[in-house]
């Protein structure tokens, strides 16, 4: 928010790549764990459905919250290089994003299904993270933004949390098939 859109939006490509490497570690090792150990699923699907109900306190403890949200300054007068770096280590060493990864290929991927499609899901993580995170260096390098979003946070936390409960739910309850 405060270093500049460009730089932004280099962050957001390289929270994008990581997007795409934890899918293609998720896919990858998903396959070859449920080929061999079907029960893998079920303990997948029980982690990520429990790591997703985990979010839905979060969710709704972050919308209980009337404290504003302040924007933190990242170093400026850095190559675009250590943007990309940043916005790619970050992904990668963030736990939530991992368990999100292995909760979504659990949802989405069967172990029976074709190699395209998980090269489809690889190539739609890719597009989608890079898209919704171009939106936001876009959108949050502009003060309007900052402010509409200091305003709406707390029902967009609560939308959240409300998904997170359902995708939970959904998940933990599924049959694995």
């Amino acid at each position: 928010m405060s270093v500049g859109r460009t730089e932004g939006m280099v962050l957001a490509l390289g929270t994008a790549i990581g997007s795409s490497l934890w899918a293609v570690l998720t896919v990858v090792g998903l396959t070859a764990l449920i080929a061999t150990y079907a029960w893998i699923l079920v303990a997948i699907k029980i982690a990520g459905g429990l790591f997703l109900l985990w979010l839905v306190y979060k969710s709704f403890k972050s919308a209980a919250t009337v404290q504003d949200i302040q924007a933190r300054s990242l170093e400026a007068n850095q190559s675009l290089w250590h943007y990309g770096m940043r916005g790619f280590t970050v992904q990668m060493t963030n736990p939530k994003a991992a368990l999100f990864w292995v909760a979504t290929a659990a949802l989405a991927l069967k172990a029976d299904a074709p190699w395209w499609v998980s090269g489809l899901f690889i190539i739609g993580i890719f597009f989608l993270s890079l898209a919704g995170h171009q939106f936001y260096a876009l959108a949050f390098s502009t003060n309007v933004m900052v402010r509409t979003y200091g305003r709406a946070r707390r029902g967009i936390q609560l939308v959240l949390g409300s998904f997170f409960t359902l995708a939970g739910f959904k998940l933990l309850l599924s049959r694995s098939s």
